[in-house]
């Protein structure tokens, strides 16, 4: 028997967002994860916001729609609003009833600002960091460090000189006009960017196109390859060796003593020496072809630690391949270095809690 073709809807539903989400969908042990690291926060938020006036978009929702952003790659906030209009799972996830009108995106942008200010992204992180925690999932010993180039929201005619005349520019098309740059030295000490002064000029290596980027910055455990640490700084020679002492001063102190691999680039006497200082023991891959030889020596290659090290490592380009695919990081959205660095980190929760999810099983979790 053919079926009826409908051209009117009915007007009443009876069946919930709840009910139309699978008990299997990984959604719900993200939903569950992230609920839990919300409610640590729950003070946090109050200090954020006033006791009286008109009601704002509530911080949880707000959080779980960002989350929402960078799990499915919405690239922008209007999109993510426009999703959220009549995307039942994206309505169930952050907490929207059917019926219940979706927030313009000026307000949705200024409501963000106001995490932004309030260092919410860490302190996200660092939530969703206990739930691992208090379910066994992190190493408290072996770590590992490293850093990539976050491309900036900026393009290299807006890398102009700070002071002088500028590159010359024809007038072919004054809103984009072709600039030449041919026989130009352009360096960070003498030229910045107008769209985004705070972005550098960067490489990753040699032989690669140099880009106005930042640096951002994750510390995994080794044990299931979950980020324990994340920042953005500026895209400068020694960041990643400056930092990588900087997040492991943010772990726990514990009596007995850690070790930290890392590539390569990190062999240097300073970087070394201040992890040792730390109490880590750097599990830094050598450089031979480094004047001077290798800051890495036998006392240390000696232990199979050591190699284990160097294999688990490699585990961290994971976690960037993630960010950089699906969690918007290839190229930042947003100018100005706190901006960028609350995405990233606000990623970075995001990439654990889908890595917590495989980890636990989709479905229900207690």
């Amino acid at each position: 028997m053919r079926g009826e073709d409908r051209e009117q809807a009915r007007l009443f539903s009876y069946v919930s967002p709840e009910q139309r989400v699978p008990a299997e969908h990984p959604l719900r042990t993200i939903r569950h994860l992230a609920n839990r690291a919300l409610r640590a926060l729950s003070r946090r938020f109050d200090r954020w916001y006033a006791t009286g006036g008109r009601p704002s978009i509530p911080p949880e929702q707000l959080l779980r729609a960002l989350l929402l952003q960078a799990l499915y790659t919405v690239r922008s906030e209007r999109q993510l609003m426009e999703q959220l209009d009549y995307n039942i799972l994206y309505r169930w996830f952050v907490g929207l009833e059917l019926d219940e009108p979706v927030w313009d995106v000026t307000v949705f942008t200024k409501n963000r600002e106001r995490l932004v200010g309030g260092d919410i992204a860490q302190a996200f992180l660092g939530a969703v960091l206990a739930e691992a925690q208090q379910r066994g999932l992190l190493s408290p010993e072996h770590f590992t460090v490293d850093g990539t180039l976050v491309q900036a929201w900026a393009g290299q005619k807006s890398f102009q000189r700070r002071e002088g005349p500028p590159a010359s520019q024809a007038d072919d098309d004054p809103g984009n006009p072709t600039v030449d740059f041919q026989g130009e030295r352009r360096s960070n000490a003498t030229h910045q960017s107008t769209t985004d002064p705070a972005a550098r000029l960067a490489r990753k290596g040699k032989g690669r196109e140099a880009q106005l980027a930042y640096q951002g910055h994750v510390l995994m455990e080794n044990r299931h390859g979950l980020a324990v640490g994340a920042t953005v700084t500026a895209a400068e020679g020694t960041a990643e060796r400056t930092t990588a002492a900087q997040l492991v001063r943010r772990l726990p102190r514990r009596q007995r003593r850690r070790t930290l691999g890392a590539d390569k680039g990190y062999d240097t006497q300073g970087c070394v020496a201040a992890l040792r200082r730390l109490g880590v023991t750097p599990h830094v891959a050598q450089n031979l072809s480094r004047p001077g030889g290798s800051a890495i020596d036998a006392r240390t290659t000696r232990h199979g630690g050591y190699a284990i090290s160097q294999q688990k490592r490699k585990r961290v380009e994971e976690i960037f391949g993630w960010l950089k695919t699906i969690g918007l990081q290839r190229q930042t959205r947003y100018r100005g270095a706190a901006r960028v660095a609350w995405m990233f980190v606000l990623a970075t929760a995001a990439y654990n809690l889908v890595r917590m999810t495989n980890l636990l099983g989709t479905g229900g979790v207690s």
